[in-house]
């Protein structure tokens, strides 16, 4: 290849990273929430297969809005792209199913899935999520007596 062919490669891969879109969401603090770790409770192994479905049963979500009311915004639910023992993203499906306000959805480790928009009108926005995991025991490598468990959250993004 010639060295113009490369500049047109580097030009080229220049404007796809221009191009990309930026997300420039913020934490939404969660601390008054009764728990925001979950760790797996019980599993319900399928015969046959190598998958477990965990089952964590409703969690409460309490998130402190108080700077963005008023404003136009959405709200993303956050699942960790590293998560302790998990040797693949594709191992873990994470499922919820939504209350008034947030909509249900799925995603794996380092999805961002959007679960409610509209115009921010508390200080603090509750919801509960019923969440179910299925998880593939192959892509799963946790040390002997250790739970496992992950961090999820929520990030808002005010729109204009």
């Amino acid at each position: 290849m010639n060295r113009y062919g490369r500049w047109r490669e580097c030009l080229l891969a220049a404007c796809l990273v221009i191009t990309l879109p930026s997300y420039a969401g913020e934490r939404l603090d969660d601390s008054a929430s009764p728990r925001s770790r979950v760790e797996a409770p019980q599993a319900i192994e399928i015969p046959d297969t190598t998958q477990v479905v965990l089952k964590f049963g409703q969690v409460d979500y309490k998130l402190a809005t108080a700077n963005f009311v008023g404003k136009q915004a959405r709200i993303d639910y956050v699942i960790p792209a590293s998560i302790p023992g998990l040797v693949s993203p594709n191992g873990l499906l994470v499922e919820w199913r939504g209350n008034a306000p947030f909509e249900s959805g799925t995603g794996r480790p380092g999805d961002r899935v959007l679960v409610w928009t509209g115009i921010v009108s508390e200080a603090w926005m509750s919801t509960r999520l019923d969440l179910t995991m299925q998880v593939d025991l192959a892509a799963l490598r946790l040390p002997s007596g250790v739970p496992f468990g992950f961090e999820s959250y929520f990030e808002i993004e005010v729109l204009p």
